[in-house]
């Protein structure tokens, strides 16, 4: 299936039904008088989330979508049925933004959450509503209001614990593939991967989501390569895996231009947990790769891990500091939740 974190689409809800002139022709009552029946209401525009959905492909080749407008009243005093609401089944992690694709109006974060965006118009009053002591025929009704429209954008933030980053051919694929079952494509050429790929990790008896991001090279803020396509899916992780190709000459000036972007794309994600990883320690001289890890620590402040996807080595102490944020940061959630549930 084709992937597809991005699209526009119209929306409108349905119109309401007009009411009713009509009036009462019984033969054994004297005086008849007004028996028309309101409309219905329209139908709402109503977005649902779906866990086992991964992609808005849905929306790609069909972009109007309009709910049931209200049926007209009838004589007898029979209001009309109510139009159908229309439900915009999404991926968990989809957000709802404005024309402008500058305002959130929605963001589903939760499997079977179900929202109403746009409400339906009401229903016109029939001529019984009209009826009073000094007009006792009225010939008058409700047309019904018409209901909501407008165009949004529906942007998918893929739902993931941690999220891979670095330059192409940092090994991220080959990471993702060792300690999952995800098969992302693994090739030695650059940009290999060309849309995130998602795999569950186990961690002992833990398992979190660990998202692999197309690579970034330097000017991806301005457009270069893939650009910052994707790096929205990254947002809502717990702590960011930065890789580092160990075999490169500069592994300082790698890092920086990572970071660099990160700042660049802003949404917090520069301020994230970061745990930075050399890889391909297979492939460095001993003596070689603790020079490189001391300079990358100076720099960065922190203290990296060495490791190598392709043999395994270090890989399980590398996912287990993973798991160790990604824990901390569900008890965070968890903990929040309960104090605005006891707060509301």
């Amino acid at each position: 299936m084709k992937f597809l974190d991005q699209a526009k689409i119209f929306l409108k809800s349905g119109d309401g039904g007009a009411g009713a002139v009509s009036f009462r022709r019984e033969k054994f009552i004297e005086f008849g008088g007004p028996d028309g029946g309101d409309g219905g209401r329209g139908g709402d525009i109503v977005v649902e989330s779906v866990a086992n959905l991964n992609t808005l492909i849905d929306y790609r080749y069909q972009q109007h979508f309009k709910a049931e407008g209200g049926h007209h009243g009838m004589g007898a005093n029979r209001s009309g049925a109510d139009g159908k609401s229309l439900i915009l089944r999404v991926p968990v992690g989809t957000q709802i933004l404005d024309e402008d694709n500058a305002n959130v109006l929605l963001d589903l974060k939760r499997a079977g959450e179900h929202r109403v965006l746009l409400k339906g118009g009401d229903g016109g009053f029939g001529n019984t509503h009209y009826k009073s002591a000094t007009n006792r025929a009225p010939r008058k009704a409700g047309k019904g209001w018409p209901g909501e429209e407008r165009w949004v954008w529906l942007r998918l933030k893929l739902i993931a614990d941690a999220g891979l980053v670095g330059l192409p051919n940092a090994g991220k694929s080959t990471l993702l593939a060792a300690v999952s079952r995800a098969k992302p494509k693994i090739a030695d050429y650059p940009f290999t991967t060309l849309k995130p790929q998602l795999g569950v990790v186990r961690v002992h008896e833990e398992e979190f989501v660990l998202a692999d991001l197309p690579g970034l090279i330097e000017g991806a803020s301005e457009g270069t390569g893939l650009g910052h396509r994707f790096l929205g899916h990254v947002e809502r992780c717990a702590v960011i895996l930065h890789l580092v190709d160990a075999t490169l000459d500069d592994v300082v000036g790698a890092w920086r231009t990572i970071r660099a972007e990160l700042e660049a794309y802003g949404h917090g994600l520069a301020d994230k947990t970061e745990l930075i990883a050399l890889n391909k320690a297979d492939a460095v001289p001993a003596a070689e790769m603790e020079k490189k890890r001391k300079a990358l620590k100076r720099a960065s402040r922190r203290e990296p891990l060495v490791m190598s996807a392709a043999t395994g080595a270090g890989v399980d102490k590398v996912m287990q500091a993973v798991a160790t944020i990604v824990r901390a940061a569900r008890r965070d959630a968890a903990r929040t939740a309960t104090e605005e549930a006891e707060a509301g």
